[in-house]
């Protein structure tokens, strides 16, 4: 059985930066890709980062480019996002997902993933 447990959120201020990590059990990363996506409240889950496993290319949101990096630790098998200079806006429920075989056109499509955890609060407080 896959599982996915993310860890790291909290409340922070404006400014402020966090890392989130997800962590899978009963499989690992490889030949994958692994995306962090967000969902505030009354809002849509929207894509932020992803991580092709195999070759590392890495995609992000354009809200959190330039703040946000994700990356992966293939001997804890993890990925992180590394959240700086966050802003009250990033407020929400940050979930980690993986998929098999995502072509990068869809990467940041919710249907490419299969496996999806079961989130992490985010608070930026302004």
């Amino acid at each position: 059985q896959v599982q996915l447990v993310e860890s790291g959120g909290g409340l922070v201020q404006a400014g402020d930066s966090l890392r989130l990590s997800c962590a899978a059990s009963g499989r690992t990363f490889s030949n994958s890709a692994v995306g962090w996506f967000r969902q505030a409240p009354g809002k849509e889950r929207e894509f932020v980062a992803a991580i092709r496993w195999n070759g590392g290319s890495t995609h992000y949101a354009d809200s959190v480019k330039g703040r946000f990096t994700i990356s992966r630790d293939g001997a804890k098998n993890t990925v992180h996002l590394q959240m700086n200079s966050l802003k009250p806006e990033d407020s929400a429920v940050y979930y980690c997902a993986v998929g098999d075989g995502v072509i990068i056109s869809a990467i940041r499509a919710k249907l490419s993933y299969k496996y999806w955890g079961q989130g992490t609060q985010v608070t930026v407080s302004s």
